[in-house]
């Protein structure tokens, strides 16, 4: 009676195996990597300053809350640019946001200027109707109304 020696799994597959192997670490690397860059620039715009006054803003507003319900918080990734250098800036990003009732996207534009931001535009599109709530609404008016006297 004699008895075969049987190769193991990796020494009949390893002409496959290993450059498959190979492909889904780098895979895997780049996913990582690139999750981490998201998260990463993600996490700064969350820490900005434009960033966290559209927020206060949008919910310290009676009609947007009657709108979206409370509490309103982000809901997904954001998108633009913020950008700043010595005591100067600008943004232009956009927040998706929901509240208990339905969601929306949070506009905000706006320029820093000796440490103090200035916002050109602030405003909501609510999803299912399109409209758009200007929350910056009287201060804006107000000061354009200075302007012109």
């Amino acid at each position: 009676m004699s008895t075969t020696e049987h190769k193991s799994w990796f020494a009949r597959n390893w002409g496959w195996a290993v450059p498959l192997g190979g492909c889904l670490t780098i895979i895997v690397l780049f996913v990582i990597f690139l999750g981490s860059v998201i998260f990463g620039v993600s996490e700064i715009m969350t820490e900005s300053v434009p960033y966290k006054d559209a927020i206060e803003k949008a919910n310290e507003d009676d009609y947007v809350l009657k709108i979206l319900g409370a509490p309103i918080e982000t809901n997904g990734i954001m998108g633009g640019s913020i950008s700043y250098e010595n005591n100067n800036g600008s943004a232009d990003i956009s927040i998706p946001i929901k509240g208990s009732k339905a969601e929306a996207q949070l506009y905000v534009t706006g320029t820093k200027q000796n440490g103090v931001w200035e916002y050109t535009e602030m405003y909501i599109i609510i999803d299912e109707t399109d409209e758009q709530i200007d929350l910056l609404g009287y201060e804006q008016n107000e000061s354009n109304n200075q302007d012109q006297w």
